[in-house]
């Protein structure tokens, strides 16, 4: 079982390498990275790091199509709070275990609505919790935007200097402990849904 998933694994990786080369893997990322800003569970960070890692030199490239689909996906987000959050928005909450605290949520938007912005959109927590609280507080869109561009472009583009630089020295440790890695990944989305209903 542990060399099946170890395998499965692998072939995740190298797909996401060779993707780097193809013309159609630009596309799917940014469909994923605008998915996740407003409903998909996964980050483009999958896709981003071994893509990058393949191709350093279009790190840039990588991190302004995560930065650009994301915030565009978070306007989607921000519009399902505030059109569709008795139906939509409040299944996705509730599916995310955050239906009891959006209310406390919203309230701190008044007081520091850009610092939520930005501080949770670079870190592990899931961007589309902020998008869709966003617009059930009634946040105003531009400086939704604004924000969402920061925190996006800090996140994105921290790991495009990392693999850039250093992509040759990662992509060794990568593969040489890529379940470790994998384990560590999923911790870390993991932790940024506990931190999420914890501290939203």
């Amino acid at each position: 079982m542990v060399l099946h998933r170890g395998a499965m694994l692998k072939r995740i990786y190298d797909w996401c390498i060779d993707a780097a080369h193809k013309p159609y893997a630009l596309w799917i990322m940014g469909m994923v990275s605008f998915a996740e800003s407003s409903f998909f569970p996964v980050p483009p960070d999958i896709m981003l790091i071994p893509m990058s890692l393949a191709r350093p030199e279009r790190a840039w490239l990588y991190a302004a199509v995560c930065t650009v689909t994301s915030v565009l996906g978070g306007v989607v987000g921000y519009a399902i709070g505030a059109l569709l959050y008795d139906s939509v928005g409040q299944w996705l909450i509730h599916f995310y275990g955050l239906g009891g605290k959006m209310e406390a949520f919203r309230e701190s938007y008044a007081t520091y609505g850009a610092l939520i912005i930005i501080g949770k959109g670079v870190t592990p927590i899931p961007y589309k919790l902020i998008t869709i609280a966003s617009g059930f507080a009634g946040y105003d869109i531009w400086l939704f935007i604004l924000c969402s561009i920061v925190a996006r472009g800090v996140r994105f583009f921290a790991e495009a200097i990392l693999l850039n630089r250093y992509g040759d020295w990662i992509r060794v440790r990568i593969e040489r402990h890529l379940g470790l890695v994998v384990a560590i990944g999923a911790a870390v989305l993991v932790l940024g849904f506990v931190v999420a209903i914890k501290l939203i």
